[in-house]
């Protein structure tokens, strides 16, 4: 009997549009194997998923699951056959509880009529205990953390009979705790007999996990390997075509004067919950300060209310000695600030418009793009477009085609581009990197540290431990939007020391938050 679980044979993806996703793709995976599919943003893992998934349709190709050839028209089609997917934004109801996610579509009956919710309270429970999963069944699930949420997607599929799970960047937003957590549950599943694809870009999570890793580049299969007999280096020029560096190089840093300071900022939100509670620190201009925290933990107030978007409550926000309260991003822009929002396709980008008018966006009333009549100057807009597209690899026909049409990579550097080409004072960063490939990660990160040792201050928000600890000169701990910690020492602080802070498990004592903040 043949070991293999799925067999996708030369699937091929042409949209209407023209664009090929997937080209002639072959894919296999064991019974019992977490097998990784690595690649660059747009080099189609996610369309060869989805087609496995059912929401996609291929233009051509074979699937066989159990060595039978399928049809899959449908994600109804794919959970019949024992494929389950959970996806990189989680598709779940936040107002209602754990048990009523998992049954959703699935009640069980009492009488035809009503839910059997002791039944499926039983069923629940059995199904958590088996898997290492618990969790309060009548829990809101906008009360859980991002590792339970992570689980009752998991625990969604398997009730409804999946024996071949589809994870989508799961460590996307895990603490390395998390992290390791959800890797046990894994490897649990693996030994019980089922199939797991980890879509991956971490290669140091890909090898703790995989055994074998198959690799897409621009649509095109590259190959799958066995982990150990391959090394990282080979892996990266796989997935990008080109050498890439895990290690950005900071160069020397002359000390810089304050940029930023927030001085015991508190930030309450419209149901009156404080998301930011008393929070001081400084940032100088020539530094990188790096905001570490799970998820939910008022990062994203705190940089809402630097930028204008959010009102402070109480407190002080300086900007170069000078005390700000901005009502609206543009006039933080006025003030040589940079914001690149987490949300890049709602708050970053206007999808549906072109590359250049979404890089002039923030200019349109700059002298150099428009005349005293107050008509553009289209012939300098478009020179414009074509020398920031080549200065940021931008990759697209022309800078003419919209935005949505890029890969994800591809947009965040569009929203760069716009950025950083105003010689800002201070740039605000939020998951700069967040569902971006080794590519365009390092890419990047270059670009924020040649600006940090340029006279400009960054303030860099990541989910990203790595990220932070390879770049940063000091790293925040947020935790319950307050600072857990404010840490000088990089050198010698782990990933696992960052999780502890971001989870309270430690903090440190307000005196040796203030020195570290403070200090230059």
């Amino acid at each position: 009997m043949s070991n293999i679980a799925l067999k996708m044979d030369n699937i091929t993806k042409v949209y209407p549009n023209g664009v090929v996703a997937n080209h002639n793709i072959k894919f296999e995976v064991n019974y019992g194997e977490i097998h990784a599919l690595s690649g660059e943003n747009g080099a189609g893992k996610s369309t060869l998923m989805k087609i496995l998934f059912g929401e996609e349709i291929p233009t051509e190709g074979k699937i066989y699951i159990d060595g039978q050839k399928v049809k899959l028209n449908s994600p109804s089609d794919a959970l019949k056959l024992g494929i389950g997917m959970v996806h990189q934004h989680f598709m779940l109801v936040p107002s209602l509880t754990v048990l009523d996610n998992i049954i959703l579509g699935e009640e069980p009956s009492k009488g035809g009529v009503f839910t059997d919710y002791k039944s499926a309270e039983k069923q629940v429970r059995a199904l958590m205990e088996k898997y290492n999963m618990e969790m309060d069944p009548f829990a809101k699930v906008k009360d859980l953390s991002v590792g339970q949420k992570q689980k009752l997607e998991i625990l969604k599929i398997l009730l409804r009979g999946a024996k071949i799970l589809i994870l989508d960047e799961p460590t996307a937003v895990l603490t390395p705790q998390e992290t390791k957590e959800l890797f046990l549950e894994l490897k649990l599943l693996r030994d019980e007999g089922y199939t797991v694809v980890f879509i991956s870009h971490k290669l140091n999570e890909v090898r703790e996990l995989c055994s074998r890793i198959s690799v897409i580049r621009r649509g095109e299969y590259k190959g799958t390997f066995n982990l150990c007999d391959i090394d990282d280096d080979e892996i990266s020029r796989l997935m990008v075509g080109r050498n890439v560096s895990t290690v950005i190089e900071k160069g020397k840093k002359t000390k810089g004067s304050p940029i930023l300071e927030v001085k015991n900022l508190v930030v309450i939100n419209e149901e009156n919950v404080k998301k930011v509670d008393d929070i001081s620190f400084k940032l100088n201009s020539n530094e990188i300060i790096g905001i570490a925290g799970v998820e939910g933990n008022g990062q994203s107030q705190l940089v809402e209310t630097i930028v204008g978007q959010i009102p402070i409550s109480s407190g002080i926000i300086k900007i170069n000695n000078q005390e700000v309260s901005f009502k609206n991003i543009k006039q933080a822009r006025n003030n040589k600030i940079s914001y690149i929002p987490e949300d890049r396709m709602t708050i970053g980008m206007a999808g549906s418009l072109s590359i250049t008018e979404n890089i002039i966006a923030d200019k349109i009333d700059d002298n150099k793009f428009v005349n005293k009549a107050g008509l553009l100057k289209l012939k300098e807009i478009n020179e414009y477009g074509k020398t920031l597209v080549e200065k940021y690899e931008i990759l697209c026909k022309n800078p003419e085609v919209s935005v949505d049409s890029l890969s994800g990579g591809n947009i965040q550097k569009v929203v760069l581009a716009r950025e950083l080409d105003n010689a800002p004072h201070l740039v605000i960063a939020d998951q700069p990197t967040r569902g971006v490939d080794l590519g365009a990660s390092e890419f990047i990160r270059k670009q924020l540290v040649n600006l940090s040792t340029n006279n400009c201050g960054i303030l860099l928000i990541s989910s990203d431990l790595n990220e932070l600890l390879s770049i940063s000169d000091k790293i925040l701990v947020i935790a319950d939007g307050t600072l857990g910690a404010c840490i000088k020492d990089i050198k010698n602080t782990s990933d696992e020391d960052l999780g502890k802070y971001m989870l309270g498990i430690e903090k440190m004592s307000p005196q040796e938050i203030e020195r570290n903040c403070y200090d230059a």
